[in-house]
């Protein structure tokens, strides 16, 4: 799930839906219909005039700025495994599909070990929705690479969605986060409670928004994320008997970044950068290079 946008673990998001290659491409050509065209959103006529200032208060988003979250999933097997994901707001912009998005560099690590590495695409609109531009993923076992189930808006029939509205309510309609049909992202959020409290340690939060998530074929199972404003997401948990990971996540820590951590951690993302050109040459590749945000004036 990496940067808390996805309900799925990282190996079940296509496990079932596709066959692949050895670069983590699908072999599908055309890509198939999984979500209506009517419950997909349409970016027609929303404007982005300064789309990397992500200032919306449910999800603010300012580079340098790295949020650790530490709690756990069940395995197969039924026993709780330690997970731990490492969100890394960078400030590299990525054009994708026509927009400049504020690139995230994130770490899933379970039990210890890194099982994910992740650049994800966030913009927001001139009405303050936070959208949802995409993901490059690297999937690892035994430290070993798996996959590389990109989606990115315009390509393979993708499509953005909205990660986080502007002025969320009760009663709205479920809404598309983003669609990659190849790699069988399907994933919707609602609004499921508002005003609540929220305690994690010595820290308590109040006016605390609820967004519950599903996916196509997860049906009965949902990942509820609770939302402090100022802040962002501050914990992970789920519903339905059906939710077989019964993900838990906390935030620990939230902190900005040093000088020095902010240029090792573009590196990072640079050198994942590279290995998406490498590795999914026929998505990612078809993408200009990340570039250096400069500061708002």
């Amino acid at each position: 799930m990496t940067h808390l946008t996805s309900r799925r673990t990282a190996l079940a998001s296509f496990a079932g839906m596709l066959a692949w290659t050895g670069n983590g491409r699908a072999q599908t050509v055309k890509p198939p219909t999984i979500v209506p065209e009517h419950l997909l959103l349409k970016r027609d006529g929303v404007t982005f005039s300064r789309p990397t200032e992500i200032t919306n208060p449910w999800l603010p988003m300012k580079p340098g700025m790295r949020y650790i979250y530490d709690g756990s999933t069940i395995s197969a097997d039924g026993k709780a495994v330690p997970h731990r994901i490492v969100l890394n707001i960078t400030d590299l912009v990525k054009v994708v599909d026509g927009v400049p998005n504020l690139v995230s560099y994130d770490l899933d690590y379970s039990n210890g070990e890194l099982e994910e590495a992740e650049l994800a695409f966030f913009a927001q609109d001139d009405d303050g929705n936070v959208w949802h531009f995409g993901q490059y993923p690297e999937e690892y076992e035994n430290g070993r690479f798996l996959a590389a189930p990109a989606w990115l808006p315009g390509i393979e029939g993708a499509r953005a969605g909205i990660m986080m509205k502007v002025d969320p309510k009760l009663g709205e309609p479920s809404y598309s986060q983003g669609y990659g049909p190849v790699v069988s992202w399907t994933d919707r959020g609602e609004t499921h409670q508002v005003g609540q409290e929220v305690v994690i340690g010595d820290k308590k939060y109040t006016n605390v928004l609820v967004i519950k998530e599903t996916a196509v074929g997860e049906e009965g199972a949902w990942q509820t994320k609770y939302y402090a404003q100022g802040v962002g997401n501050i914990k992970v948990g789920y519903l339905g008997e059906n939710d077989k990971s019964k993900e838990t996540l906390v935030l620990t820590s939230v902190e900005m970044m040093s000088e020095e951590e902010m240029v090792a951690t573009r590196n990072r993302a640079l050198a994942l950068e590279r290995s998406g050109y490498r590795r999914s040459p026929d998505v990612y590749g078809k993408t200009a290079p990340s570039t250096v945000r400069q500061p708002a004036r």
